[in-house]
């Protein structure tokens, strides 16, 4: 079994990646699943432009960085995304990677970790109605980061509590994976 771990963010300087190796560090560490970085700053997915609904081309896209980003999100069984709130509302560069494909989607678990001045729950709460649109399974758990107490002048520094946290959220993505997969 595959888990992505999203990076959300594309833009420079962003925090998304020290959360995302803080992640992966978390879930190297266990056996029931491969855990596997997707940059999406990788591959630079276009806007949303194809006259082509995403969900009706059979996983057969015009743009070769949308082909890739297809093959990395269908390649996952379950995802975990790491995603920052921009302006009380999800990250536009993740929001239309995620509307540039369609089945790839279709039926997978997918748990949040988010950041930003209010842990970035408010992303969640959009994102929760947007992965509904595909059958994603949401998973309850979630670690919500502060910029104000989980980061410091150095960076990423999560208050003790969210390594249970996170602890639990990988034990709910696991088991909700398991049982999209049967």
């Amino acid at each position: 079994m595959k888990i992505g771990i999203i990076i959300g963010s594309v833009r420079d300087g962003r925090n998304g990646e020290a959360v995302a190796q803080w992640v992966y560090k978390a879930a190297e560490e266990r056996t029931d699943a491969e855990f596997d970085i997707v940059d999406l700053k990788s591959f630079n997915v276009p806007i949303l432009t194809s006259a082509t609904i995403p969900g009706a081309a059979n996983k057969h896209y015009d743009d070769p960085a949308v082909a890739a980003w297809s093959k990395a999100i269908d390649e996952q069984d379950g995802f975990v995304f790491v995603t920052p709130e921009y302006n009380h509302g999800v990250p536009g560069a993740l929001k239309n990677a995620f509307d540039s494909l369609g089945a790839e989607w279709a039926g997978k678990a997918v748990a949040f970790v988010s950041y930003g001045a209010d842990g970035g729950i408010r992303a969640v709460e959009q994102w929760r109605q947007i992965v509904a649109n595909f059958h994603m399974v949401d998973v309850r758990s979630q670690v919500a980061l502060s910029l104000f107490t989980d980061f410091g002048p150095e960076g990423l520094a999560p208050i003790e509590r969210r390594a249970g946290e996170l602890t639990g959220l990988l034990d709910n993505l696991v088991d909700a994976t398991t049982k999209v997969r049967a």
